[in-house]
């Protein structure tokens, strides 16, 4: 492992690699600029090493550095042992030992030492982890391969769908409501934690649950033997599907009333990382359990829920009228449907049978009023088919975009004036309300013509 603290990284230029990769916008030229900086930092290029060490910090999902603004510098020169003080001006960032305002103050300190394209370019680009460069961890990744300096993957378990797993269903099973929310990991290290979706990108816009974790983390902690770095998967929830989404997507911290975050999973940091974690699921809800006991030992005033549920045996029949019956009572209480959980599965980082999904679909129909034009590949072909009608006394319109092979997108594209005002049967997996009152379809998919008999030349 590489010593970043050598004296060595004093003079290091890293600004040439970013011109580099911003001079075209070709991804073969990119992976060709990574290729030459792994070769020369291979070799003992110090300002390889440098410019690969900073797309190391700038694109580990792990690393949070808790600053989305830096500004900009003119008239400054480099001054020596910049580097190294860079770099341990990010850890101090990463661990929150320094935070606020000390923080600014530290980062304006640092920008003194170096001349304007260098912290331009690179350092402040590294602190708001984004060196718009055009290039991604894939990028990367696909050129450092088993280098020191590849990016760590930042994924979680995901779920199959039961329908497609019927074989499965049998054992010792533990059912949960399945959530009608935003998947949340919150990644805690020591006094440090950082909410990030299922794809490694962080949430900076839930701060009362960000706060009640760190309030409550001895809670998990001391069950876990972790040293206090550990993972909680789960999901945020809020008063409406539609306030949430507004709330994830905003770009400012403001309070997030009314926002919950249920807990259905906890691993170790380290064996997250690794992707795999071999404690048995049943052991994992009682971590979670203990956890409970001390989060109402105190008055709910906190966005903290561990997710109830429900064991059952699917190898008789009474189980699965028991998961039937539960089912029911979740959809009618307005969850999505239920999770279906091995009780003696370990956690993985990837989709598995170990967590099944079910939930209920809707078919709808709805007469055909316009159509567009689909992009990219779809373009000169049907993109989505526009659809009106009313069901339950609802007036639904949703524009219809999946469930078409390439052959149908052209045939329907070509022949778009004779289909308009027919009736066409869409699934999806909900009605919804919108926010001036009307109703949609919540993931909706073409499925037939309901007055055209099947083989029919259009």
């Amino acid at each position: 492992m590489i010593n970043y603290e050598d004296e060595r990284f004093d003079g290091v230029v890293s600004a040439g690699w970013i011109r580099d990769l911003e001079s075209s916008d070709s991804r073969i030229h990119k992976e060709k600029v990574i290729e030459k900086a792994l070769m020369a930092a291979k070799l003992g290029s110090a300002d390889a090493q440098a410019f690969l060490f900073n797309c190391y910090q700038a694109y580990n999902p792990f690393y949070t550095f808790h600053v989305r603004q830096v500004d900009e510098v003119s008239g400054h020169e480099n001054r020596p042992n910049a580097w190294p003080k860079f770099w341990a001006l990010l850890e101090s960032l990463r661990t929150r030992s320094v935070t606020g305002n000390a923080a600014l103050g530290a980062i304006i300190e640092t920008s003194e030492l170096f001349d304007d394209a260098e912290w331009n370019m690179v350092c402040r680009r590294v602190i708001i982890k984004d060196l718009r460069c055009g290039i991604s961890e894939k990028t990367l990744n696909k050129v450092l391969k088993n280098s020191e300096w590849r990016i760590p993957v930042f994924t979680c378990q995901l779920a199959q769908d039961s329908s497609d797993q019927q074989q499965k269903l049998t054992g010792i099973k533990r059912l949960e409501p399945k959530l009608d929310g935003v998947r949340v990991l919150a990644v805690v290290q020591g006094m440090n934690v950082s909410l990030m979706s299922r794809n490694g990108k962080e949430f900076n816009n839930f701060p009362q649950i960000a706060k009640d974790i760190m309030r409550f983390r001895s809670a998990f902690q001391n069950h876990l033997g972790s040293g206090g770095r550990f993972v909680l998967d789960g999901e945020v929830t809020g008063e409406s599907f539609q306030k949430l989404m507004k709330q994830a997507h905003r770009k400012s911290d403001a309070e997030t009333s009314g926002m919950v975050y249920s807990i259905f999973d906890i691993i170790p940091l380290d064996d997250f990382q690794r992707g795999y974690w071999n404690a048995q699921q049943y052991k994992r809800f009682e971590i979670l359990e203990r956890a409970r006991g001390m989060l109402d030992a105190v008055t709910p005033d906190h966005s903290l829920r561990i997710v109830s549920g429900l064991e059952v045996d699917l190898d008789v029949a009474e189980g699965h009228d028991i998961m039937r019956r539960y089912a029911e009572d979740c959809v009618e209480e307005g969850y999505e449907g239920i999770m279906i959980k091995d009780v003696g599965a370990p956690y993985v980082c990837k989709r598995a049978d170990y967590w099944m999904k079910w939930k209920p679909t809707i078919s709808v129909d709805l007469n055909i009023v316009g159509f567009e034009e689909g992009t990219g590949r779809n373009e000169n072909r049907l993109g989505a088919i526009i659809c009106e009608g009313v069901d339950n006394d609802r007036r639904i319109r949703v524009n219809v975009g999946s469930g078409f092979s390439d052959s149908l997108r052209d045939e329907y594209w070509t022949n778009r004036d004779e289909l308009l005002g027919h009736l066409v049967e869409v699934q999806a997996d909900a009605v919804t309300q919108n926010q001036d009152g009307s109703y949609s379809l919540r993931f909706p998919r073409f499925l037939r013509f309901r007055d055209f008999e099947a083989g029919v030349k259009l």
